[in-house]
């Protein structure tokens, strides 16, 4: 009935192998965060700014109103007045 030398071994790594998880989960987790950090991108794919990115801005946009027929000249000027 002895348990020999291993008998105590297998004990001591019951939950070790949990938080070994969930340390090297947080770790590429952490990487991964600064890297999508560095390269301007926020949570959930949306970037901190729109400026310079190929996004358009509203001046844009109505433009693109204008262009379509959804608004009238005098609405477009109204408008365009408004967003400078």
């Amino acid at each position: 009935m002895g348990w020999g030398y291993y008998g105590h071994m297998g004990s001591g790594f019951g939950l070790g192998w949990i938080f070994m998880l969930l340390f090297w989960g947080l770790v590429i987790w952490a990487v991964f965060a600064l890297v999508r950090g560095a390269t301007g991108h926020g949570c959930c794919g949306h970037g901190h700014g729109t400026q310079g990115r190929g996004e358009k801005t509203p001046l844009d946009i109505l433009k693109e109103r204008y262009a379509k027929g959804e608004i009238s000249k005098e609405d477009f000027d109204r408008m365009k007045k408004d967003l400078e």
